[in-house]
């Protein structure tokens, strides 16, 4: 019996071992962080802006609507243009119609670079408030912030198209086609940041859900925080961003790496464009349909986000850049 015991703790002692490794490695927990607080004020007014230009005036924004994405793609243009930096256009062909990915480069021009970039393109005929005019909208306030700024390399923000379906995961992504030109020129890539619907948030209870119920033991029950997704080979990175984010903002910012075979949605972005060509990327993301209900569906209006929390979200991307920039 006393043998009995003793492997009955032993087994106890190393599932417990094993579990809290488990919750490291998905979670990167923060133990000691500076104070919250972000040396930039983000005006929320701008951001519901772009929003509204995006998911009214010019939706709906998918493949079909190619007159709509190009007048998407002239807004976006004529906001970097604002900027003191090089703006350039990336055009590419699919199934005989043109679109464009649009390029912003800002701080001092080096081999080396940061990438942050977010679709501007919407699924079928809704309006993609949330999907993702939201990541649009802060890729443009970032670049305002970042043209204020002394940054010591080369950072460009891309927004794309064709992030949705049908050409969702396939190589006709305009992420896709960043990424091969950067990769058949040898641009080297710190980081890239995809940006990826960050406007949706809720108090309530049980207003966040996950692919697997075990993930509810590391993660809050209300969708009211931001993450940052990585996967199982990109720990620092995922952890890097997480700590300058969350050293910026007064908005939780939690984080998860794992599989994507593991776990739906690890790897649904563009980010996943630049891990198949080897650089290392994140999402920063409000978990999606995990949390909105309205995702891809005529619901996803600009009056359903919160604009507050989605400054705060920049604030955070802000900072994340300044500091791999500064490394």
């Amino acid at each position: 019996m006393q043998r009995l015991i003793l492997f009955l703790l032993g087994f106890l002692s190393i599932m417990l071992i094993l579990l809290v490794a488990l919750w490291f490695v998905v979670t990167q927990p923060l133990f000691l962080t500076e104070e919250h607080g972000s040396p930039v004020e983000v005006d929320a007014r701008r951001l519901e802006k772009h929003v509204r230009v995006m998911a009214e005036r010019f939706a709906p924004r998918d493949y079909t609507h190619v007159k709509n994405l190009d007048s998407v793609a002239s807004y976006i243009r004529r906001e970097f243009e604002q900027t003191g930096g090089r703006v350039s256009e990336q055009a590419f062909e699919v199934e005989g119609n043109t679109y464009r990915n649009v390029i912003l480069q800002l701080g001092a021009e080096t081999e080396e670079r940061i990438v942050v970039g977010a679709h501007y393109d919407a699924a079928r005929e809704y309006p993609g408030a949330d999907d993702n005019a939201s990541g649009t909208a802060g890729l443009i306030e970032l670049a305002h912030l970042l043209d204020d700024s002394d940054v010591p390399m080369t950072v460009e923000l891309v927004a794309y198209t064709l992030e949705e379906p049908p050409f969702f995961r396939t190589e006709r992504m305009g992420s896709v086609f960043h990424a091969n030109d950067l990769q058949e020129r040898g641009i080297q890539v710190r980081m890239m940041i995809s940006v990826e619907m960050i406007g949706f948030f809720s108090d309530k209870e049980d207003s966040q859900h996950y692919p697997s119920s075990f993930l509810r033991l590391f993660y809050p029950t209300e969708g009211n925080f931001i993450v940052v997704i990585g996967d199982l080979g990109s720990l620092s990175e995922v952890r890097r961003v997480k700590l300058s984010m969350d050293r910026a903002m007064e908005l939780p910012v939690y984080s998860m790496n794992a599989p994507p075979d593991l776990i739906a949605g690890i790897d649904w972005s563009d980010h996943l464009s630049y891990w198949d060509r080897g650089y290392p990327a994140v999402m920063v993301n409000n978990t999606a349909f995990l949390r909105n209900v309205n995702w891809h569906t005529e619901n996803d209006t600009p009056e359903r986000l919160d604009y507050e929390r989605m400054a705060m979200v920049v604030q955070g991307l802000y900072e994340a850049v300044l500091d791999m920039a500064q490394e």
